[in-house]
């Protein structure tokens, strides 16, 4: 069998995801470089006369849709969606995500909630026994910066959660700034045991904007590897 590299895999992942649109829908479009494969795919099928009206959850990914002449409608005028498509930093063998790597998370936790189905797209790297490997992205709010910090630390801490907690920031040094204005804090807390007993400690805290833990939202994940295609949990 020959070697599948990670963007073929991840294309493979969208265009199985691709079989689940049907004529009419009303698409959640994620954010991130799987995402974008599926984005372009749906492009395709729009093209060939496919009806969908879709939200997108980042300017980027609204940036890509009008390119490839994907339909956009307002989430405020559409704000009940049939399916949502998105990648994931990291998922478990219970459906348990880590998102924000592409710094939309926010939006991507709107969306993926307002739709019926919410279907993760991935390649095989981004299978983990426990989460916690890829560095926790926490949205923010820009005022008390530190004292949220401090506060996140010490609830991850109560948790059994200990790590470096920084702000992200772009190639030039200034801090990552999301779509809606805030900061981004990445956690390198490890393995997170419990991620359901951490969230509603991370969610009390007054600054935290939103954290990337997506539990209990996902219907199904399709993972593309070198063996092919691998679905966890229902497609339907």
């Amino acid at each position: 069998m020959p070697e599948v590299t990670l963007e073929a895999a991840k294309r493979l992942a969208a265009k199985k995801a691709l079989e689940l649109v049907a004529p009419g829908m009303r698409l959640g479009l994620g954010t991130g470089s799987t995402a974008a494969h599926f984005v372009e795919l749906l492009g395709a099928r729009v093209a060939q006369g496919l009806d969908v009206i879709c939200v997108p959850t980042s300017e980027r990914t609204r940036a890509l849709a009008e390119r490839h002449a994907v339909p956009l409608a307002s989430f405020d005028l559409m704000p009940e969606l049939d399916l949502a498509v998105d990648g994931a930093d990291e998922f478990d063998s219970s459906l348990r995500l880590i998102k924000g790597g592409g710094g939309a998370l926010l939006r991507e936790k709107i969306v993926a909630m307002a739709a019926k189905r919410m279907i993760v797209i991935a390649d095989w790297t981004k299978s983990v026994r426990v989460l916690g490997k890829f560095p926790l992205p926490i949205e923010v709010n820009r005022f008390g910066l530190e004292a949220t910090k401090r506060m996140i630390s010490a609830a991850a801490k109560s948790r059994g959660c200990e790590g470096e907690i920084r702000v992200r920031r772009m190639a030039c040094g200034d801090p990552y700034v999301t779509g809606d204005g805030h900061y981004i804090v990445d956690c390198s807390f490890g393995a997170i045991a419990c991620p359901e007993e951490l969230t509603p400690h991370l969610s009390a805290i007054p600054g935290v904007i939103e954290h990337g833990l997506f539990l209990g939202i996902a219907k199904a994940v399709i993972c593309a590897g070198p063996d092919g295609i691998e679905v966890l949990g229902k497609l339907d």
